[in-house]
């Protein structure tokens, strides 16, 4: 039942509660407020909730302080009652004047000795235990009230005091809307100058939307954000602001270096099979010997594109993220052997040469890191001449898989090696020999190795030779 009815009661809360949130979310959602204009409705409530508690505070303080004041003569007087009773009650209470009013009881009989009150507190709205307060008397609005007992000439007496405290209670309010005048116009000037402050502080906001607004394509290298001056948030948030325009600069010289490469790699084939196809237009179904050496040569650009093509295609899935590896346990030493087979047969010219082959379990994609020691192998052939050698082994190393591809062919200089790895990067001593390919395979084939974790040492030498040492690390599992 417990259950049931606090249930009830938040459904009937949600029901209250949650539009009254949308309404004013809406309504507050409708309102453009400037950051200034926020910040400075923030220190006017601040100040109004700390001004309030200041007010509420001062008042209390005052009043007490003036209580203490009004104990004070009412202990003065239980002195002199005590000391000489009949002579003090013979005439008037001469402290009645400055608001102390008594009634005196006997406390054994009960019997009212004295009494120079003159207004009647039972109407009045009792505050706490001992205040006492109405709206209806502008002469005896707040009184308090004490007791104290005394013994004179051997008898107890308790003696009733009230405190008339409307003059000070008049004189706290009116000295309060006095402050709270006071208040209001340092509060406005506070408040005016924190908008002039906030607009300084907030001037490298300002200054930041104005960059970006001007930020284009065209511009992207040159416009940066200021972060001259102290280190503060704002500073921070320029320097963050700024190292994602250099990552997308970066990445949009590369996007366009890339388109660019390949337009040109694009180009040249497809001039070539243009001109094939011209040639064959004007007189090559006539002459037999062009119409087979035009077939050949469209024959080879278009393998050439397709390869190009495919090597895009690659590339392109992995920079969107959509390159999927099928990792499975493997043992790496058949997929070499085969590797090292088909490198003997189509390249009888050079020397082979596999002086170690050793089981090794690798997690990974077989036919991706195929793909990649491919490349390797393909290299060393076509950067070698007939004789010479070329050198392909598998090594179990403390678990780790190590396939080595070494040549002894026109090696590589520093800048190359600095390079190779950049996608379309040729070397200049390459091209002028005219070796064909695209510059791709390597930069493919360090994304296959790097997606298994693995790594690439390169060490070359110009006209000595080059190697390429690929690491996979062992398989680990979780204890």
């Amino acid at each position: 039942m417990k259950n049931r009815a606090v249930e009830k009661i938040r459904s009937v809360l949600r029901k209250v509660i949650l539009p009254y949130r949308k309404k004013k979310e809406a309504m507050l959602g409708g309102i453009r407020l400037s950051i200034t204009n926020r910040i400075a409705m923030n220190y006017m409530k601040l100040l109004i909730i700390n001004g309030f508690l200041f007010f509420f505070v001062f008042s209390i303080l005052y009043l007490n302080i003036e209580k203490g004041r009004y104990e004070d003569l009412a202990e003065e007087i239980v002195v002199n009652l005590e000391n000489d009773g009949d002579a003090f009650l013979t005439v008037v209470n001469p402290y009645s004047k400055l608001g102390v009013n008594m009634i005196l009881y006997e406390v054994d009989t009960g019997r009212e000795v004295y009494n120079d009150v003159t207004y009647d507190v039972k109407n009045y709205r009792r505050i706490f235990r001992s205040i006492h307060y109405t709206k209806s008397s502008d002469t005896h609005r707040l009184i308090l009230d004490d007791d104290m007992e005394f013994v004179q000439g051997g008898t107890l007496y308790r003696a009733q005091f009230f405190y008339n405290m409307t003059k000070d209670y008049n004189r706290m309010w009116s000295l309060l809307w006095n402050m709270l005048i006071l208040y209001v116009i340092i509060v406005f000037f506070i408040i005016q100058e924190g908008k002039k402050n906030n607009i300084k502080l907030l001037e490298p906001i300002q200054s930041m939307s104005a960059t970006v607004n001007r930020l284009t394509v065209s511009n992207l290298h040159s416009e940066r954000l200021n972060v001259a001056g102290t280190k503060n948030e704002l500073k921070d948030l320029a320097i963050v602001f700024n190292n994602m325009l250099d990552r997308l600069e970066t990445s949009y010289d590369r996007q366009k270096q890339f388109v660019s490469d390949a337009s040109h790699e694009l180009r040249t084939p497809i001039a070539v099979i243009q001109g094939y196809i011209n040639m064959l237009s004007r007189w090559g179904s006539k002459d037999q010997e062009i119409l087979e050496e035009s077939i050949e040569a469209i024959k080879n650009e278009a393998k050439a594109m397709q390869d190009l093509v495919e090597k895009l295609l690659f590339l392109s899935r992995h920079d969107k993220k959509t390159l999927k590896l099928e990792k499975k346990i493997f043992n790496m030493r058949p997929i070499v052997e085969e590797m090292v087979k088909e490198t003997k047969l189509v390249t009888a010219n050079r020397v082979i040469e596999a002086p170690y082959l050793e089981d090794v379990n690798v997690y990974g994609d077989k036919q991706a890191l195929k793909q990649a020691i491919r490349v390797f192998i393909d290299n060393a052939v076509k950067y070698t001449q007939d004789g010479d050698t070329i050198r392909i082994y598998c090594r179990n190393i403390r678990g780790d898989c190590m396939i080595g591809v070494e040549d002894t062919g026109i090696g590589m200089t520093r800048k190359d090696m600095d390079n190779i790895f950049n996608r379309f990067y040729r070397s200049d001593h390459v091209r002028d020999r005219k070796i064909e390919g695209h510059g791709l395979g390597l930069s493919i084939a360090k994304l296959i190795i790097m997606a298994h974790t693995g790594r690439i040492k390169v060490r070359s030498q110009f006209t000595k030779g080059t190697s390429f040492i690929v690491t996979i690390p062992r398989i680990r599992y979780d204890s």
